[in-house]
């Protein structure tokens, strides 16, 4: 880097409030660390309609801090895709939001490969890839952030430009510092995506339960068949009938009945008053929501949140978005705290009459959120009344016996999956905002990290 180049980032930096660094340190700009074939660039101009057998698309809107949405709701044709294949992610890019909420920045994970991203978000490959968490942090950090706002065309809405983040001041430490800090981003990282992976498993574990007990009726059948049913203890299977009868949707074990949700629970039952005595809502908004994950939950004081925060919920709720139904946009309620609430945009679900795991387990099958999508009606934001989520049926044993195994063996697995959820979410924040807090003190020389060790 030429040294008049290497003054103009001095200044950049000194202008984010950094005036001195350490005397092993140097400093680039982000443009130095770039590759030189593909560097940077952004994502699809005009996505055209939604596909939903499209290849996913990333736009600013997914990226929350450090975190990318791994459930986008948006899909572009695969035509449209190869036309912008230089922008096609691989893993390991790094993602920068370049209007509205600039800066939001995330290292794209393996399992997004293949997927692309839209205009407003840059793509940045790093010509050595062991840099990547470590450039994040510094982007992420308050004086990067606040020089970024200060560069930032606000005549519509906050825009940065390609040339802009190129400019950017990146202060470069020795190798082994700067090792210590990506690591100990990257351990979080990693921790956050196993505790996503357990979930998905754990999960899984209990539809398949909910599958083979109450739609596809395995043990029933085994017992039909002559055989024992697998994996039940024999006090278990001893609960389920032996053969089957016509029931109104087609055959149902000897005894049981199909009955719609809204007989098994209560629907929007609880709602915030003007007289609920409490002094903060934490909020839940659907665009945070995805497939139980909440990326971020709002904290407002009394009478300053939005209109659209009514719904209270208590332990067991299952609340699913009415709004785009087929997203997927659901989580469950366990112990929350008295002051959170959910959008008017999401249909609360409290079991009356069966265990909150069966009523989850029912409500979050594929085939559910396919149906909801194919009820759905309206424009660009198709949504489903209520009273639709109420219909759906299900099958209920006449011996209560086998909800209450269910639940003993289920909601221990979704209790697990919400205690990794609410961990990821305070990893997530520790990430967020330790290390970007810590980088001053970093340049400062008042803190050294060069000697630190992770476990992993």
């Amino acid at each position: 880097m030429a040294g008049d180049s290497k003054e103009v980032a001095r200044a950049h930096l000194a202008d984010a409030g950094v005036e001195e660094l350490p005397e092993d340190w140097d400093v680039v700009t982000l443009g130095d660390l770039f590759t030189e074939d593909r560097g940077i660039a952004v994502g699809v101009m005009y996505p055209g309609d939604h596909d939903p057998d499209g290849v996913p698309l990333i736009k600013a809107g997914d990226l929350n801090g450090s975190i990318i949405n791994l459930h986008p709701d948006f899909r572009i044709s695969k035509d449209k895709h190869h036309e912008y294949r230089r922008t096609a992610l691989e893993g390991g890019e790094l993602l920068m939001t370049l209007v509205g909420n600039v800066g939001q920045c995330a290292v794209v994970p393996p399992r997004m490969a293949g997927w692309n991203t839209a205009r407003a978000v840059a793509v940045m490959r790093l010509a050595d890839p062991s840099e990547t968490h470590f450039v994040q942090q510094c982007l992420l950090s308050r004086p990067l952030q606040h020089l970024m706002d200060v560069w930032c065309n606000t005549t519509v809405q906050a825009t940065l430009n390609l040339k802009e983040i190129r400019q950017l001041p990146i202060p470069w430490p020795p190798k082994k510092s700067g090792d210590a800090i990506a690591a100990f981003g990257k351990v979080l990282d990693d921790k956050i995506e196993l505790n996503r992976r357990v979930n998905a498993t754990l999960e899984a574990m209990a539809r398949a339960l909910f599958q083979s007990w109450f739609v596809d009726f395995d043990p029933v059948r085994a017992k039909l068949d002559g055989r024992p049913p697998a994996a039940l203890d024999p006090a278990t299977a001893a609960l389920f009938p032996e053969q089957f009868a016509h029931g109104e949707y087609d055959m149902i074990p000897v005894g049981w009945r199909h009955v719609a949700i809204e007989e098994v629970c209560a629907i929007n039952a609880w709602t915030l008053g003007k007289n609920d005595d409490l002094e903060t809502l934490e909020y839940v908004e659907i665009s945070e929501v995805s497939r139980g994950n909440i990326a971020n939950i709002a904290t407002y004081p009394r009478g300053e949140e939005p209109s659209r925060a009514r719904r209270r919920l208590r332990h067991g709720d299952t609340v699913l978005s009415t709004v785009r139904p087929d997203r997927g946009s659901y989580f469950l309620a366990l112990n929350p705290p008295e002051n959170r609430v959910a959008s008017t945009g999401f249909a609360v679900l409290t079991p009356t009459k069966v265990p909150w795991s069966f009523l989850h387990a029912a409500l979050t099958q594929p085939e559910v959120s396919d149906h909801l999508g194919q009820m759905a009606d309206g424009g660009a934001y198709p949504a489903v009344r209520p009273e639709i989520i109420g219909a759906i049926q299900v099958a209920l044993p006449n011996e209560p016996r086998i909800l209450e195994a269910f639940h003993r063996t289920c909601a221990p697995l979704f209790e697990q999956a919400e205690d990794n959820r609410a961990q990821s979410r305070t990893l997530a924040t520790l990430r967020d905002t330790l290390l970007p807090k810590l980088l001053p003190k970093l340049l400062s020389g008042e803190l050294n990290v060069g000697g630190l060790r992770f476990a992993s």
